[in-house]
């Protein structure tokens, strides 16, 4: 056997017995809520149907002492926009947080944003703006009973009201 030979057999034995390795989170258990709002368009008031249908799942999961959350975000928005270059909000994010489950109010032990106003706002070239997006995964130490949470924050063009909040349901506890 020439070398060549050899060395692809040996490369070929190494990535059958070298299987891929997972993320520790990704391996988790993730206990989810769901919940769906409609929500207006706060910078338009013309006619035509302008609501957003926006669904978020919020997921989390205990490994030790380490509680790991993500948001999966669908959303079904309106076609009547231009389907090029509509500026439909100044900013859209979503907030994802670790909170420790307490009487009274609940603190953030932990919490990231992530931009989605591109995201939001791309459309099919018939105006279609539907999408999906799946948070990276934040991760904190926490005592028991700590859960994840997700608060969507959108910035209408043209309202002048800056950020809005909407709160959404938490996952449970973990």
């Amino acid at each position: 056997m020439n070398t060549t030979h050899t060395l692809l057999a040996v490369a070929a034995a190494l990535a059958v017995a070298t299987p891929p390795t997972a993320s520790p989170a990704a391996a988790l258990s993730y206990r989810c809520s769901t919940s769906t709002q409609t929500i207006d368009d706060a910078g338009y008031s013309g006619p035509a149907p302008d609501n957003w249908d926006i669904r978020i799942q919020v997921c989390a999961a205990r490994s030790g002492a380490t509680v790991y959350a993500y948001a999966d975000i669908s959303w079904d928005g309106p076609a009547f926009y231009a389907s090029k270059d509509a500026t439909i909000f100044d900013g859209a994010k979503i907030r994802l947080q670790i909170m420790q489950s307490r009487q009274g109010t609940d603190p953030v032990v932990a919490e990231r944003d992530f931009e989605i106003k591109d995201r939001l706002e791309k459309a099919t070239s018939g105006g279609d703006r539907d999408g999906t997006y799946r948070t990276p995964t934040i991760s904190h130490r926490a005592g028991s009973g700590a859960y994840g949470n997700g608060v969507l924050y959108l910035d209408w063009h043209k309202d002048g009201r800056g950020y809005q909040g909407h709160d959404y349901k938490g996952s449970p506890t973990v």
